[in-house]
């Protein structure tokens, strides 16, 4: 007796015309090509509500679908032509119509764009990177890249329209002005010194040690930069995180906000019409409008806080944690392997002394080898929340963090600001403090007339006050990732903090942290570098 043979689901001429659109036509497991992003979310979204496999509705529904405008729309660069742009316009009404069908908002995340945002401040980009779930932005670093060029003569800031507009306008491109000013001609001076003081030894290489010695240069001297600085954001998201992005960017009463709602939804109407569109809709109207009420209700609320001096030190704090974490976590361990309901698994946790549960959180911590190897969801169950204050220039670094709640409050000048300590003992602190400072004088300027817009002016160096909400699993990553030798002084101040704070109310829950480094570094890219000299020579 020979096992039933199934009948191959394609003719040969079916598979010459799936080939180009599907990494395999006979495997199980498989992946579509050479699809724009809409034919692949209408794609989707019937394999959910069909009996077809995928390839099967690809060649009924669109291929063979002459409504469809399939063929045109799939012109390679070679053939596309105003004729392909008119088909994309006729076939969006046979997508919609295919789409029409999956009332849940998630059909919308099965197309997705990438999109690149230049020349915005560095106050847009980082609203636009609140986005937490759905898209992936990435930005131009401060420390690979010099802030020292013109462009037409003028050094790279937005002008904000409402400063430019007001008595202050002098005044901000003077302050302004005198922050790049500062920056460029710290720079070589700052090299020089950073290098006299770290060698260059006989095992490192020209190419490692200038890139490290730039890198720490660069990371002196961000402070100087302020928040109007232009910078360039990569994201890639699927369209419902995207029409969600394009609402709240254009809740915002920032005029730069403003057009960037625009010239997005310009730029994904072009790639994923059919996704986005509901952000210039009625109902992205009324959740504009919704975002915007919230945001204000919260902001006249506030004003009935009291104000008072604070510490102007940058410092960590943990204001809030569960004492039972070890209960719960030791609770979430044992739930998945267990013949019973959550209750029964919290009584018997309970009786457990602390040694057992400390055995319990070590096993399901396992060996880490590495710092990539994270406990299991057990640990998620621990939340903690802190109140931070650091430089701008941390919060940057640190709000990449997506896996966790961050609010921040507007950024301002009252906290203080940080001097590198580096640039007191190589006597480059005078001209850096004379730039902050006048920024510091017209940004509190501004901020009386003009109080969101005034951020534009804060230099990055200036103290902001942020939360973190995080679970212990999350913190994990967080404290070992941003301790690590090649980050920057700022940001690895806050991880070790956390750590610290962490390990002081739960030592038996942290006692599998093995990598966060406590340690300080003179040169911290240098040992990044070194690993890339090895993977090039490899590569020879």
């Amino acid at each position: 007796m020979t096992d039933h043979q199934p009948q191959p689901e394609f003719t040969a001429t079916e598979r010459a015309v799936l080939e180009p659109f599907v990494t395999s036509v006979d495997a199980r497991i498989f992946g579509l090509r050479n699809l724009p992003e809409v034919v692949k979310g209408a794609l989707f979204s019937r394999y959910s509500r069909s009996e077809k496999s995928i390839r099967r509705i690809l060649l009924d529904e669109f291929i063979h679908q002459p409504e469809s405008g399939f063929h045109q729309l799939v012109a390679t660069p070679t053939n596309a032509s105003a004729d392909q742009i008119v088909a994309t316009k006729q076939a969006e009404a046979f997508y919609d119509r295919v789409l029409v069908g999956y009332g849940d908002d998630s059909v919308a995340e099965l197309g997705g764009a990438h999109v690149a945002c230049e020349d915005i401040s560095n106050v847009a980009a980082k609203i636009l990177e609140d986005a937490r779930i759905g898209l992936s932005p990435l930005e131009k670093s401060t420390r690979y890249v010099s802030f020292t060029t013109k462009i037409d003569g003028a050094f790279r800031y937005v002008r904000e329209s409402s400063i430019m507009a007001s008595p202050h306008a002098d005044a901000y491109i003077a302050a302004m002005d005198g922050l790049f000013e500062a920056y460029a001609a710290l720079l070589a001076p700052t090299i020089g010194w950073v290098q006299s003081q770290s060698p260059r030894d006989a095992n490192t290489s020209e190419r490692a040690y200038t890139a490290a010695t730039r890198a720490k240069a660069f990371d002196l001297l961000r402070g100087l930069l302020p928040m109007a600085t232009r910078t360039n954001v990569g994201m890639y998201g699927n369209g419902r995180a995207f029409e969600y992005l394009i609402t709240r960017a254009g809740s915002h009463d920032l005029t730069e906000l403003q057009s960037i709602k625009t010239r997005l939804y310009d730029a994904l109407s072009a790639m994923i019409p059919s996704f986005v569109k509901r952000a210039h809709s009625d109902r992205g109207a009324a959740m504009g409008a919704y975002l915007a009420t919230i945001r204000v209700a919260g902001a006249d609320a506030a004003r009935a806080i009291p104000t008072k001096e604070y510490a102007q030190t940058p410092n960590v704090q943990l204001v809030a944690y569960q004492q039972d974490a070890l209960q719960r976590v030791v609770t979430a361990i044992l739930y998945p392997h267990a013949d019973a309901d959550y209750d029964t698994v919290a009584a018997h946790v309970a009786t457990l002394d602390h040694a057992q549960c400390a055995a319990l959180v070590a096993q399901a911590s396992g060996e880490r080898a590495v710092r990539f190897h994270k406990p299991g969801r057990a640990f998620e169950e621990a939340v903690y929340t802190f109140d931070i204050i650091a430089d701008i220039g941390a919060y940057r670094d640190l709000q990449r963090h997506r896996m966790l709640t961050q609010e921040r409050q507007p950024y301002g000048v009252e906290l203080g600001y940080s001097v590198p300590p580096e640039l007191i003992a190589a006597g480059l602190d005078g001209p850096f403090r004379a730039a902050i400072e006048q920024a510091i004088t017209v940004t509190r300027r501004i901020r009386a007339d003009l109080p969101t817009a005034s951020q534009y002016a804060v230099p990055m160096a200036c103290h902001m006050r942020w939360r973190f909400t995080l679970n212990l699993r999350e913190a994990f990553h967080l404290c070992e990732l941003r301790s690590s030798q090649q980050g920057h002084p700022a940001y690895r101040r806050v991880a070790q903090d956390i750590y610290r704070l962490l390990s002081a109310v739960h030592p038996t829950l942290t006692a599998a942290m093995h990598f966060v480094d406590m340690h300080d570094h003179p040169l911290e890219r240098l040992a990044a570098e070194q690993r890339l000299d090895k993977k090039l020579a490899s590569q020879k």
